[in-house]
């Protein structure tokens, strides 16, 4: 039994219900994203927005129908930058009114259903009402052309001819639910075999109906997501210019939403100014046209999406343009954190083995293991990084022995292991000169991978980041995917800023020479 494609509505069909399907476990994101957005509103650079109108009342209506196409927009994103999306089933918390509520209801209607089942004769109206939802169920996942499937559930289905049957006591409720079960195997999932396996097991009806309105609603949500992947391909290249046009429309009603993305902005080609010209491309402050002009803007977008992987979450709100994806990029820079802090203990690791055990098989992927497993945790305020990095130095000594000597050679006397673990417990200083090291060299990595991004080669691994650059790579190629992508949505309005920032910058450079 297998979900062949020919099987299920057009991806266009199934996903014109996505958005509010998707209400509910989109609510989190929605409300985060209305939050921010409010709090995105100092006010202080509308001037420098880019095609934005002055400011002006906003009704209840327009703020609804911006909420809504917030909604839409950050919707759409997530399926284009999230490969695992997919639509699951609302949970109600255990103890929650609502889930109160649900269940009393719920068991109020199969009790009916099961003592009208008992009457003497049976009354079959709840059950007739079942068969039909049934029915409209097993009909929505047909496609146009599946005239024999149709004709078949139309026709067993058939709600009056029941009817006549319950009124005549001639109703085989049984058959009925046997016909059902089938077609459920025809059209489901190969994921739902044992679904449906189980529903052939069950021989009372009651628990029976209940059992096929939940592989039922599985059903639907495997034909969604079904929907979502199928049109993933199509989504992604509409979806730029689709997250672009609902900016602009929130931009019209919000004009200072550009506010955060300009200072983020400024501070990242004033880091730059103070890294020096040589970090910069040639004529990139004196007013540059052109190709200069862009290398300029390639720069400073550079350092700016750099600077999001140092980024204050807790005190200081995320850049616009930026903030349907600050999840992802909170969750990078904790890697990348965590892979600092591993990376430092390598390298000291290394540094006091001397050369004996960095060419042997396994050993680097074994300390490794260890320094993760026990880093586990290391952003919850719970976490002591000091005695989690004692605990490292402990282990990591002992298998530093352990396989020195299983190789012949003399393992660490006490003091060498104590001055091994002084500097693995050293690590978590944040003044520590070997991890600032590690740091500026995996800085330094991103920032080549940035300005590669569209080379085929990837940029070379710095030196004493090797045991660490599987893990590097990986993060980096997540971190560039969301990179490029916002830059492909939003790389107009990141022109216009700095084009006015630069602008600026110039007026004052030759207002200070004028008045020398």
């Amino acid at each position: 039994m297998s979900q062949n494609p020919d099987k299920l509505n057009s991806s266009e069909e199934q996903l014109s219900g996505l958005e509010d399907d998707q209400e509910e476990s989109l609510d989190n994101l929605d409300q985060s994203v209305r939050k921010r957005i409010r709090q995105s509103a100092p006010g202080s650079h509308r001037d420098e927005t880019p095609k934005s109108s002055p400011s002006r009342p906003v009704s209840i209506e327009e703020l609804m129908e911006t909420a809504k196409g917030v909604t839409n927009m950050a919707l759409a994103h997530e399926i284009v930058v999230n490969g695992d999306f997919q639509i699951k089933p609302a949970e109600l918390p255990e103890h929650s009114l609502e889930k109160k509520v649900r269940d009393i209801v719920h068991k109020a209607f199969w009790d009916c259903l099961e003592a009208q089942l008992k009457d003497d004769p049976p009354t079959y109206d709840h059950a007739i009402k079942l068969l039909g939802e049934i029915k409209e169920s097993l009909l929505s996942f047909l496609l146009p052309g599946h005239t024999r499937l149709r004709s078949q559930i139309t026709e067993v289905l058939d709600l009056d001819l029941i009817k006549q049957e319950a009124e005549n006591g001639a109703l085989d409720i049984s058959k009925l639910v046997k016909f059902v079960i089938g077609m459920m195997g025809t059209l489901c999932a190969p994921a739902r075999d044992e679904d449906i396996k189980k529903l052939k097991d069950i021989n009372e009806i009651v628990p029976l109906f209940r059992a096929i309105f939940s592989v039922l609603d599985l059903m639907k949500m495997d034909m969604a997501n079904f929907a979502v992947s199928s049109i993933r391909p199509k989504l992604m290249q509409q979806s730029a210019e689709y997250e672009r046009k609902k900016f602009q429309e929130f931009l019209e009603k919000q004009p200072n939403s550009l506010d955060l993305v300009t200072k983020w902005l400024q501070e990242a080609a004033d880091d730059l100014a103070k890294l020096g010209h040589d970090v910069l491309p040639p004529h990139c402050g004196d007013g540059a046209t052109g190709g200069a002009s862009a290398l300029c803007f390639i720069a400073i977008q550079n350092q700016a999406y750099l600077k999001l992987l140092k980024w204050d979450h807790m005190n200081r709100p995320f850049p616009e343009t930026v903030l349907m994806d600050q999840t992802r990029f909170l969750e990078i820079q904790l890697e990348l954190e965590q892979l600092l802090v591993v990376g430092t203990v390598l390298l000291v690791t290394f540094s006091a083995a001397g050369p004996a055990l960095i060419d042997v098989p396994g050993f680097a992927e074994k300390i490794k293991s260890i320094v993760k497993v026990l880093l586990t945790g290391m952003h919850l305020p719970s976490f002591n990084l000091k005695e989690s990095l004692a605990t490292v130095g402990e282990k990591v000594c002992a298998e530093v022995n352990s396989c020195l000597s299983q190789h012949g050679f003399t393992p660490f006397s006490a003091e060498r292991e104590a001055v091994l673990k002084g500097q693995i417990q050293a690590v978590a200083s944040p003044d520590n000169s070997i991890c600032k090291l590690i740091d500026s060299r995996i800085q330094k990595f991103l920032e080549n991978y940035l300005a590669s991004s569209h080379q085929k080669s990837l940029p070379a691994i710095p030196g004493g980041l090797g045991p660490i650059q599987r893990e590097l790579e990986e993060i980096a190629a997540k971190y560039i995917r969301l990179v490029n992508y916002n830059r492909m949505v939003f790389s107009p309005y990141y022109d216009a800023v700095l084009g006015k920032i630069l602008t600026k910058e110039k007026s004052q450079i030759v207002g200070k020479s004028e008045e020398s």
